[in-house]
């Protein structure tokens, strides 16, 4: 039910939203390459790990834009996979949908739940420019600024309160602000969000406390040419599962535009700890788009 009602809302949208609009602003793709970010493992518009105030997609302010994405994080004992869709509606408001699937693999035989046993989770959310803009505010101190929520809902509440876990759903709030120095090819992000989530939400909603906790979230981004961007970044998440320790998790990485339509990114991600120990390894996204 939350997949088609999430269905439905990116649906209604677009259809709330072209009707005042012309054939013209449907169909371009008004902004540099890479301005828009990548799809973060929510499905919001950003770095790999955390949201960017950008909107999504290649539309300017006339136009309406669009992204589906499938992104693969393969660490030392679990494999995460998350694909999705993202809409974004005249550079103003971004509405993305995703589904996170995490692969327990043999770790799933140990603790007794089955060979690549799979804890999914569906984040649908919204992002609303309220400040500024990356791009053609060269000449301001002010950077670009969005606020937004991802709601989750994990498919195993049962295990993730078994785990100590006070619900498997929830909702993320956040703020970012990002400045883009054009000339200098330089991109620099801050994200504050407002969680209750356990590993992003796939191990559950609270714990020890049923407190949200402030967390920071960080990327710096090198445009090296108008293709190719490298960077890392930072998120901390709250420790507050007493079966399984948390820490924050960062990386870095290289995205590539071959185009508008389409574009790679590869980085080495460092999760922090998660269940077992600290997971690490290689994270591709592959999205295509407008």
């Amino acid at each position: 039910m939350f997949v088609r009602l999430s269905a439905a809302l990116l649906a209604m949208a677009v259809l709330a939203t072209a009707g005042s609009a012309n054939a013209q602003s449907l169909t371009g793709s008004g902004k540099l390459l890479l301005t828009g970010g990548v799809s973060q493992i929510e499905g919001a518009a950003g770095g790999g790990l955390t949201p960017w105030a950008v909107i999504g997609g290649y539309g300017s302010a006339r136009q309406i834009g669009a992204n589906v994405y499938a992104t693969d994080v393969n660490t030392t004992d679990f494999d995460i996979r998350s694909t999705g869709v993202l809409i974004g509606l005249y550079d103003r408001v971004e509405l993305s949908y995703s589904r996170q699937a995490f692969n327990t693999q043999d770790v799933g035989t140990a603790l007794g739940l089955g060979q690549n046993y799979t804890i999914n989770q569906d984040t649908l959310g919204i992002k609303v420019k309220v400040l500024g803009d990356a791009v053609l505010d060269q000449d301001r101190w002010w950077p670009q600024v969005s606020v937004g929520a991802q709601f989750k809902k994990n498919d195993k509440a049962a295990l993730v309160t078994a785990l100590g876990a006070r619900r498997g759903k929830d909702t993320d709030y956040y703020i970012s602000a990002t400045k883009l120095y054009l000339a200098r090819g330089i991109l620099l992000n801050g994200t504050l969000r407002s969680t209750r989530a356990n590993q992003y939400g796939i191990l559950g909603f609270g714990g020890m406390d049923d407190k949200r906790h402030t967390q920071f979230e960080g990327s710096a981004a090198w445009l090296i040419n108008r293709k190719l961007a490298i960077g890392a970044e930072v998120r901390t998440k709250p420790d507050n599962l007493a079966i399984a320790k948390e820490g924050a998790a960062f990386d870095v990485f290289a995205a590539y535009a071959a185009s508008k339509n389409i574009s790679l990114t590869i980085a080495y991600a460092d999760l922090g700890h998660v269940v077992t120990r600290r997971q690490t390894g290689l994270y591709a996204s592959l999205q295509v788009g407008f």
